[in-house]
């Protein structure tokens, strides 16, 4: 699933954030926690070490650190800091051979600091979003950095093998996930839907297969399931381990997760690795609109006031220039776009009262999920639902908590 070219275009993206049409502004964060990995963003040091030994008490700054805590909360939160936050692997904690794999790709990267921060500029639409899912499904942080190995977080990438899109589905693993095809709309480049499916499939891969592994559940989700389980039982009659970095498997995914890791590293202390990231908003850069209508991006943009280009950036999935519900496409435009045309636009969705959502034929979990922006995992617990095979057409689903 890698688009392979490491590409060194420079996307004009929109401003800040909302998720579910019209609560832009409710939805933003400013939360105040220490960074896990302060070098990216390292405020200045506020604890001088060069105090004379001789200074009287009288003389000592008054609770220097309730002042350097004071500090450190003001500071508000950046898309880069919550990222760090979140992330959950120890680079330190790895074995010697498995290290020595991810040096190798540090060292890659560190030898193209220009292409890090040019993909990490293409990330700006996406980052504050694409984070937001992977915390809500208590994921580990470094997922959400998994396009960059991807697709160079181009959500209109397409390789020669006819993978697509932010996450690079082949068709019928699109297919599979309920991701809808057709010649109007991809479901595989629409980045809000091809994202749920892809943590959909990671997480529920990695409670299937793996006991909840996920560095096996990610090179399954590159190789296949099949090719990672037979590697696993290859790896038992040798005597030797089967976790993902004692296994012998195709030489694109022995290289998948020491990339990942290499990535997270040098996005964790860029400062170390001489890397300059973009500023990117802790929240998310667009609003998702619910149309009652199909209507071109060029009416759209008329009467948003936003660029036809920004539009289309926004929308990859749209094949023809237009939106139709229909077709399963969802608007997405900036989260500064005017409100009130956005509510002209706008059908109900569940953020303005529309609580429930009545089964049809060829539903299923993921995409319900992915129509109302929730979790598959939410719509389960919300509904008691043993198996997401006894969805039956005419059931009625809530769509909150309570």
């Amino acid at each position: 699933m890698t688009y392979h070219t490491l590409r060194q275009r420079f996307m004009l993206s929109a401003g800040s954030t909302l998720i579910v049409s019209l609560l832009i502004a409710a939805t933003v964060e400013n939360a105040s926690a220490m960074p896990r990995h302060p070098e990216g963003n390292a405020a200045p040091p506020l604890l001088s070490t060069d105090t004379p030994s001789t200074a009287t008490p009288a003389a000592a700054d008054p609770a220097p650190l309730d002042l350097f805590w004071e500090a450190l909360d003001a500071r508000p939160q950046n898309a880069w800091t919550r990222l760090r936050d979140s992330f959950a692997w120890d680079i330190d904690a790895l074995p010697p051979k498995a290290r020595a794999r991810v040096d190798k790709w540090i060292a890659r990267y560190r030898q193209s600091p220009e292409n890090i921060a040019s993909i990490t500029r293409e990330a700006k639409p996406w980052l504050a979003w694409i984070t937001q899912q992977v915390e809500e499904r208590g994921l580990p942080g470094e997922i959400a950095l998994l396009p960059f190995v991807e697709s160079s977080f181009n959500p209109a990438a397409r390789s020669y093998r006819g993978a697509a899109g932010l996450w690079q589905f082949m068709p019928r693993t699109g297919d599979a996930l309920g991701l809808l095809r057709n010649g109007r709309y991809d479901g595989r480049l629409d980045v809000t839907a091809s994202t749920q499916a892809a943590l959909g499939y990671i997480e529920s891969q990695a409670q299937r297969w793996y006991g909840g592994d996920i560095a096996l559940s990610l090179a399954a989700y590159n190789a296949g399931a099949g090719t990672v389980n037979k590697a696993r039982r290859r790896a038992q009659r040798q005597g030797r381990g089967n976790d993902y970095w004692s296994l012998s498997l195709p030489g694109e995914t022995m290289q998948y997760l020491p990339k990942l890791y290499a990535i997270a590293e040098i996005i964790g202390h860029p400062n170390r690795y001489g890397v300059n990231l973009p500023d990117i908003n802790a929240a998310p850069a667009f609003a998702k609109v619910e149309l009652d209508r199909s209507m071109t991006l060029a009416n759209l943009s008329r009467r948003l006031g936003v660029s036809a280009s920004q539009l289309a950036r926004l929308n990859p999935g749209a094949l023809r220039g237009s939106i139709n519900p229909d077709h399963g496409a969802t608007l997405l435009v900036p989260s500064d776009a005017d409100r009130q045309t956005l509510a002209a636009i706008s059908d109900a969705n569940p953020a303005s009262g529309q609580a429930t959502h009545r089964v049809e034929s060829g539903d299923s979990l993921t995409t319900i999920a992915m129509r109302y922006d929730v979790s598959p995992n939410e719509l389960i617990r919300w509904n008691a639902i043993e198996r997401s095979s006894t969805l039956r057409p005419g059931q009625l689903l809530t769509l909150s908590e309570g």
